[in-house]
């Protein structure tokens, strides 16, 4: 059986090895730049060691592998257009690198390749494997609609904000560890605790990142300190804080957090007033809740212990604790 380290070892010679330029070059050059600039790779290991885990062949989740992956980057090509983002992983993002259409067009094209690695492996439930991934990657579009919607509203509750991040961030992580599961054959009360493990351990990614675009640094980041701010979204940051903050200064705060122009100063202020009501502590808790829910749907699992160290190790590295 594959530790976590031969796993992720696994999918990076997986990515690697994988021929992704093809003709015409103006459109695969930027999709394999985007999928040579690694990042986590988090989905397609999740999906492998959970395969592990339900006693499957990994050997035989390649090329689900490369799917859920391509899926995953040709989400960020077009997040990054919507979102005029200039950096992702440290390097230039597609769009600026080349131009808005080419990053368009090859997104489109990344979400064809997902569904043709997915058919390059003969599965007898091939069928209800792609319904799910469909499923997910339906749902990740209408988690970006939402979040595009949050933008323009100043009364989002952080139960919106929560449903919003389920679609967005987490059921793809969860999508990825029940296919993966799917392809070992697994009963569907298995499916559903791993699934639910895999969406709080999302949810709970998500928050993560919220705090440390607050409070990382650029090149930890790959990107600007403080960007959410600067874009006006709605984080589980902004959100906790209006939550937390007298009613008599609420209407200050999200004047402050609306001002056109978010500067280096404007964006000093609000963090102060992160740090004055509490928020990083009240995030911080939150993740660790939702991973802790997502330790106990990973122990409802039943197969051996043994089989579950690749996941447990994953949830640590998450977490920053052990157990």
């Amino acid at each position: 059986m594959q530790n976590l380290k031969e796993i992720m070892e696994d999918v990076r010679k997986l990515f690697d090895e994988e021929q992704f330029l093809y003709e015409p070059t103006e459109l695969y050059e930027p999709i394999d730049y985007t999928l040579r600039l690694g990042g986590k790779r988090l989905r397609p290991a999740l999906l492998m060691a959970t395969n592990q885990m339900m006693g499957g062949d990994t050997t035989k989740t390649r090329g689900a592998a490369l799917g859920i992956e391509t899926f995953h980057n040709f989400t960020l090509l077009h997040d990054d257009v919507m979102d005029k983002s200039p950096l992702r992983r440290g390097k230039p993002t597609v769009w600026t690198k080349w131009d808005e259409n080419t990053a368009i067009l090859s997104g489109d094209t990344m979400y064809a390749l997902a569904w043709r690695y997915f058919l390059r492996e003969p599965h007898d439930g091939l069928r209800e494997i792609l319904d799910c991934f469909n499923e997910t990657a339906i749902e990740v579009c209408e988690g970006q609609q939402y979040d595009m919607n949050f933008e323009r509203r100043n009364d989002v509750t952080l139960d919106e904000y929560m449903m919003m991040i389920r679609k967005k961030t987490a059921v793809l992580l969860a999508g990825a560890m029940k296919i993966g599961a799917m392809y070992a054959g697994a009963d569907r009360v298995s499916l559903q605790k791993i699934y639910d493990c895999g969406i709080n351990m999302g949810l709970a990614f998500q928050i993560q990142d919220d705090i440390l675009d607050a409070y990382s640094d650029e090149g930890t980041l790959g990107k600007p300190v403080g960007q959410d701010i600067r874009d006006h979204k709605k984080t589980y940051m902004i959100l906790k804080a209006l939550e937390l903050c007298p009613e008599g200064e609420r209407e200050y705060l999200q004047q402050r957090y609306d001002t056109p122009e978010h500067d280096a100063r404007t964006v000093g202020e609000i963090l102060k007033l992160y740090d004055t009501l509490g928020v990083r502590k009240a995030a911080e808790e939150k993740t660790v809740q939702l991973l802790t829910q997502a330790y106990e749907e990973l122990d409802g699992v039943d197969v051996p212990d043994d089989r579950k160290k690749p996941l447990r190790e994953l949830l640590e590295t998450l977490s920053g604790r052990k157990k």
